[in-house]
């Protein structure tokens, strides 16, 4: 019971859904509906300020993203809004998570939504995306450096990666040793062939990165 409450509360304080993090990928994410409650609280928008990140994002209608670590689509089904003419892929590791998007996006009629079963190293995206979207998830990643790497060839010409994670110190999110600094964050994709193209400091707990490859 207390490791469970622990988890509840780490999950309430990150507000993003963890199922696609290698190591909580033993944590058991089915349940989903409840689990909706934690990811979905409306309390989350007054510090995640979903609004303002998707119109720093500068998105064309005909966009594709892809959000990696989608959970049970706080961001899919607002960048959905955003994108009428094009698609967001919802990736996760956990089944519960991928067919609860999949149920939400034919429940609400979002038919640019796609859910998709990623894999620790892979994305496995049907199509490449002009953005790939990472919302408290890159510290969870491992070997990231490969992972961007290989996460490339998954990006069209001039696709964008956004890095969104905690501040070390942020009094909300994962334990601080679990922590990325956003300078590490910038040398990691710089040694995997990206360049940091924007930075944003308008969230209270995250920083927020954007990146492209180089050349």
């Amino acid at each position: 019971m207390k490791r469970a409450l622990l988890l509840a509360l780490f999950l309430s304080l990150s507000g993003h859904a963890l199922a696609q993090a290698p190591h909580t990928h033993q944590h058991s994410f089915s349940g989903a509906e409840q689990w909706a409650h934690v990811f979905d609280d409306p309390k989350r928008d007054a510090w995640q300020k979903p609004h303002e990140v998707i119109q720093a994002l500068n998105l064309k209608p005909d966009a594709v993203i892809a959000d990696v670590g989608s959970g049970t689509g706080y961001f899919a089904v607002r960048l959905a809004n955003m994108v009428p003419k094009g698609r967001v892929y919802g990736v996760d590791l956990e089944p519960d998570m991928v067919k609860y998007l999949a149920d939400r996006a034919k429940r609400e009629k979002r038919h640019n939504i796609v859910a998709v079963a990623g894999a620790s190293d892979d994305p496995r995206l049907p199509e490449k995306a002009d953005l790939v979207l990472l919302v408290s998830v890159y510290h969870h990643i491992d070997d990231r450096e490969r992972y961007f790497r290989n996460l490339r060839a998954s990006l069209k010409p001039g696709g964008r990666i956004a890095v969104i994670d905690f501040r070390m110190e942020s009094p909300d999110g994962p334990p601080r040793p679990a922590r990325v600094a956003p300078q590490r964050v910038i040398e990691e994709l710089d040694r995997a062939g990206y360049q940091v193209t924007e930075k944003h400091d308008f969230l209270p707990n995250q920083y927020f990165l954007m990146f492209q490859p180089r050349g």
